[in-house]
């Protein structure tokens, strides 16, 4: 950093990711404040400035601050930290001690010591202040030591599952054996086995993945499990709009058993012709949310260069269809008051996932098919499914790549606060 980027920083003041501080504060102060920057994206803590912006530096060397810090970071964090610290010279001779910490702290969450206990910390605006359990939850979750989908649901059982859906996917996708649908001793081994149940106590119930996915009513136990879908006729949300749906049941479709022709498919969903033709027994919201598109778009038909009749949709469905499935793949399950949304304007589409990108994971990292996972449980089953690549690139592959084919146009991948967002255009943009 140089001078007139630490005069930019002190010019606009104290924010989420820079702080104030005089050199003579306390180290449990000191502590929670790298704390709660590092479990949100790093940011600048600034000793030697008041919390107007007044300049009056360092009261200590340079050499006796920096060694206070890093023995700060080491004993009053947990895990310990080691951040970049830096000094620079004002303009009045003053001494501004700069402590930088990265974006993307691995080892979240960090807690700072408050006598003998270790507190999670997190910033909001300005204000750093002990973390909720929701909160913690969701550090665990973007480090990767908890993983949401796996966790067990409290008060659900194995009759809150579809065993229909269940003997389907592993009979019929699988292509194991499944129990028969009275041996539910034989259910319960497969299915902790496979982590769609978890044990708590030694009690076995459905994982959040296993309710998610194949849960009779997930709604009942998860608020957050679903899609919420309007179809707007101007390019603004509207209270009246044209359609609206709230899409809700377990994640995966019921598809009929597979014939028994070895020329054919498993079923239409491995033939990927499963959103044209609409073979589902019972519709999962993966498809609901297909379908409430191809309700609400317009489609066309041209002529191939073979002389064939083809229909063209506003959108390419199998980008919509990568973009919901990675709403519910990756979404933050630990918010749970709002549900994935599926707005369709007039001339875009947009698909809102709660919650930040998992740690690591950038829109550039993205773009390149990075391949990082919040809920490794849910993202297996659907690449069982075929909905997910193994590869991982279905990003680049049929969302940019999707659009740049279908209409020459960019989507929009932007993060915001608590949520990611994908943006179709259904024209080129002058």
């Amino acid at each position: 950093m140089n001078r007139t980027e630490l005069e930019e920083l002190i010019c606009n003041g104290e924010h989420s990711g820079v702080e104030f501080k005089r050199d003579d504060v306390v180290p449990a102060r000191v502590a929670k404040e790298l704390a709660a920057l590092l479990n949100l994206e790093g940011g600048h803590l600034l000793l030697g400035v008041e919390d107007d912006g007044t300049v009056t530096g360092l009261t200590r060397t340079p050499k006796q601050v920096e060694e206070w810090i890093m023995e700060v970071a080491r004993v009053h964090l947990r895990p310990a930290a080691i951040p970049f610290w830096e000094t620079l010279e004002m303009d009045d001779g003053s001494t501004v001690g700069v402590i930088s910490l990265a974006a993307d702290a691995p080892d979240k969450p960090y807690k700072a010591k408050r006598g003998s206990a270790w507190v999670t910390q997190v910033r909001v605006g300005t204000t750093t202040r002990d973390a909720t359990d929701a909160e913690e939850a969701r550090l665990y979750m973007q480090s990767g030591h908890l993983q949401y989908d796996r966790k067990p649901v409290s008060g659900a059982t194995l009759k809150d599952l579809d065993l229909r859906r269940l003997a389907n996917y592993f009979r019929d996708l699988r292509q194991q054996g499944a129990p028969e649908k009275a041996d539910l001793e034989s259910w319960l081994r497969l299915l902790v086995n496979t982590e769609l149940m978890a044990e708590d106590r030694a009690r076995p119930m459905p994982s959040a993945g296993g309710l998610l996915l194949f849960g009779l009513k997930p709604k009942r136990f998860l608020p957050q499990a679903g899609i919420s879908a309007a179809a707007y006729s101007g390019t603004e949300k509207d209270y009246d709009a044209k359609a609206r749906a709230t899409l809700r049941g377990p994640v995966v479709s019921l598809f009929p058993a597979p014939s028994g022709d070895p020329g054919q498919p498993l079923y239409p969903l491995l033939s990927r012709t499963f959103s044209e033709t609409g073979n589902a027994v019972e519709a999962g919201v993966i498809e609901q949310a297909l379908d409430f598109v191809r309700r609400n778009i317009e489609v066309s038909a041209e002529i191939d260069n073979g002389g064939r009749r083809a229909e063209r949709w506003d959108y390419p469905l199998d980008t919509v269809r990568e973009a919901v499935v990675n709403a519910i793949a990756h979404r933050d399950y630990t918010i749970t008051v709002t549900d994935i949304e599926l707005s369709i304007y007039a001339d875009r589409i947009e698909i809102i996932s709660p919650g930040r990108l998992p740690n690591t994971v950038t829109v550039d990292k993205m773009r390149a098919g990075y391949r990082a996972s919040r809920n490794e449980l849910i993202k297996e089953v659907l690449r069982d499914y075929c909905y997910i690549e193994a590869t991982g690139l279905g990003v680049p592959r049929k969302i940019i790549d999707g659009m740049r084919a279908h209409n020459g146009t960019e989507p929009d991948l932007i993060e915001e606060d608590d949520r990611f967002l994908v943006r179709l255009w259904k024209e080129a943009r002058s």
